[in-house]
C-alpha cells in the first residue's frame, strides 16, 4: 500500500490521506507554525528595538512596537562612514573565500574519492586527524605571525576560514553519490580529470556546492575572532564584525570613563546600539539564504535514503 501511494505521489496523482495522516500532518503544521514564530518573534524585538530611544529601553524594556521612534543607534554605528569600508571589505571577503574555498574543497573531496587515487585513504585519514587535535592559540599565533608572516594582514583571516576538514569530509561524502562509472565514461570518451571535473562532476555537485558555500559565506560574514588576533589598530578598514564589536567597546569605554560622568547615560544609545549592530549584522546574509534554501534542503539530505 506504501508502495502505491508512493507511486502515485510520483506520478503527480493526488493520495488521499487517512484520518490518522490528516491528524499527524496536522500537528505537524501547527509545530512548525509555533517554531516558526519562536524563531521569527526575538528578531522582529531586536528589529523594533533598534528604532526606540534608550530611555524607553531602559525604563520599561524592549518594545515590539517602538514607542519613541528614533533613529539615533544607526546614526552612531554609521558615523564617520567606517562602517561601509567595513561592509565592502566583509563582502569581498566572503565572495572571495566562498570562491576559493568551493574550487579547493570540491577538488579535494573529488579527488579523495576517486578509486584509482593511491594515496586517498592516507590523505582522508590525516585530514580526519587534524580535526581531533588543536596544538592551541599560542602555537597558532606563533605560526601566522613568526612563520607565515601574516600579522596585520587581510590573508590571516581569509586563508584559516577558507576550508576545514568536516566541509572536506562532507563533500567526500556528497561526491561518493555519484557514480564512479561517469568518470570512467568520460575517460574513454579522452576526457583529462580536469575535463571530467568541471563538465561532468560539478555541475552534479549544485546542491553540495550551495550547502558547503553556505557555511564558509556564514564562516566569513560572522568572523571577527581571526581580526582580532593578527589586525592590529594599525589595520584602517577591520571586517564588519569586530567594527560593530569595537562600536560597543567603545561605548561602554565612554559611559564607564571621566567623560561620561559628564554625559546623561541616556545620552549615549548603548542598548539599541547593539540592536542595531544585530539588524545591520544578520540583515544581508539572512536575505540570501532565500536564493539557495531550494539546494540546501536537497544538499543536506542527499545521501539520507539509499536505494
Amino acid at each position: 500500500m506504501a508502495k502505491q501511494n508512493l507511486d502515485l505521489m510520483e506520478s503527480g496523482a493526488k493520495v488521499k490521506l487517512g484520518t490518522s495522516d490528516k491528524i499527524i500532518r496536522g500537528f505537524g503544521y501547527v509545530f512548525i507554525t509555533l517554531y516558526a514564530v519562536c524563531c521569527i518573534v526575538p528578531f522582529l524585538i531586536i528589529v523594533s528595538s533598534s528604532f526606540t530611544s534608550e530611555t524607553v529601553i531602559r525604563a520599561e524594556g524592549v518594545q515590539f512596537i517602538p514607542k519613541e521612534f528614533t533613529l539615533e543607534a544607526y546614526n552612531m554605528v554609521v558615523r564617520g562612514g567606517a562602517i561601509w569600508k567595513s561592509y565592502a571589505l566583509t563582502i569581498g571577503m566572503t565572495a572571495v573565500g566562498t570562491f576559493l574555498g568551493l574550487a579547493i574543497i570540491s577538488m579535494t573531496g573529488y579527488a579523495l574519492q576517486r578509486k584509482d587515487f593511491p594515496f586517498r585513504n592516507v590523505i582522508s585519514f590525516y585530514i580526519y586527524f587534524t580535526s581531533l587535535f588543536s596544538a592551541g592559540l599560542a602555537p597558532y599565533y606563533l605560526l601566522m605571525t613568526q612563520t607565515y608572516h601574516l600579522q596585520d594582514s587581510y590573508l590571516a583571516v581569509l586563508l584559516p576560514l577558507m576550508m576545514s576538514p568536516w566541509l572536506i569530509i562532507l563533500m567526500k561524502n556528497f561526491v561518493k553519490a555519484i557514480p564512479h562509472e561517469i568518470t570512467e565514461s568520460g575517460k574513454i570518451d579522452g576526457a583529462g580529470d580536469m575535463k571530467i571535473f568541471t563538465a561532468l562532476i560539478l555541475p552534479m555537485l549544485k546542491p553540495a556546492l550551495a550547502t558547503i558555500g553556505l557555511f564558509l559565506a556564514l564562516g566569513y560574514w560572522n568572523e571577527w575572532y581571526q581580526s582580532s588576533l593578527f589586525l592590529s589598530s594599525k589595520v584602517e578598514i577591520k571586517p564588519l564584525q569586530y567594527t560593530l564589536y569595537e562600536i560597543v567597546n567603545k561605548i561602554d569605554a565612554l559611559r564607564n570613563s571621566v567623560a561620561g560622568q559628564y554625559v546623561t547615560l541616556t545620552d549615549i544609545p548603548q542598548e539599541s546600539v547593539k540592536m542595531a549592530n544585530a539588524v545591520l549584522a544578520t540583515g544581508p546574509i539572512v536575505l540570501l539564504y532565500p536564493f539557495v534554501q531550494r539546494y540546501f534542503i536537497s544538499g543536506i539530505t542527499v545521501g539520507a535514503v539509499k536505494g
